[in-house]
């Protein structure tokens, strides 16, 4: 199939993958949750040691990403959640910079059968964080289905934001499904947009299948996105 990596597996799934030949392109390292994120200063202290505990470990064992996410907004500003963010991701840039392994922050989309009060919603509000972290090692998780929801207008934002974006989301739009010809997106274009952007990370398929035959998906879908 060529697939060369699996996707947002816990600390202790890490050895799984790497048995079977298997990078880890992004880890999970309970830095927080899609609800309890970045944007609350009471889940700080968590965040920043969950980062400092298993980055080491994930640079030790070649895993090259970690996530974490921005929190769900309960009534805050979001200007109260821009800076919360940054305060928090400068306190974890250091160890991620040192080890060479990169925060990822996801953007989700809000809207009902999404991420309902996810404050990380729009790429405007993701961008003012990261660029003012400031870091090569702290980067946005760009979820093509969730931003298709939320604001469209693919090719261009990511195009714009390429120098800030550190890894990709595939899924079909609407229902989150296969990628093919069955949905609005059309992804082809797109991949060769990210990689006219000098983009050498990872992509990762996050859709949920719904044709009945899960390989066959995800084998289509590893054949649509190859350039």
């Amino acid at each position: 199939m060529g697939l060369t990596a699996m996707d947002l597996l816990t600390v202790e799934e890490w050895p799984v993958a790497h048995d079977h030949g298997l990078t880890v392109s992004c880890g999970d390292v309970a830095a927080g949750t899609i609800e309890d994120g970045l944007n609350e200063t009471k889940n700080h202290a968590g965040i920043i040691e969950a980062f400092e505990r298993h980055i080491p470990h994930a640079a030790r064992v070649a895993v090259p990403n970690v996530i974490c996410f921005f929190g769900n907004r309960r009534g805050m500003e979001n200007g109260v959640g821009i800076e919360n963010s940054i305060r928090c991701l400068e306190a974890c840039a250091p160890i991620a910079e040192s080890e060479e392994v990169t925060i990822l922050v996801e953007v989700l989309n809000s809207k009902p059968g999404g991420h309902v009060d996810y404050i990380g919603d729009r790429m405007d509000y993701a961008l003012e964080v990261i660029r003012a972290v400031d870091s090569p090692r702290v980067k946005i998780l760009y979820d093509i289905y969730h931003m298709q929801i939320m604001e469209g207008d693919i090719i261009r934002t990511l195009t714009d934001a390429s120098p800030w974006i550190g890894h990709y989301h595939t899924g079909g739009v609407p229902g989150r499904a296969e990628i093919d010809d069955t949905q609005e997106l059309n992804y082809p274009p797109i991949v060769q947009a990210i990689a006219d952007t000098g983009f050498e990370g990872f992509m990762a398929h996050e859709f949920i299948p719904r044709s009945g035959d899960a390989l066959r998906s995800l084998r289509e879908a590893v054949e649509l996105c190859a350039i």
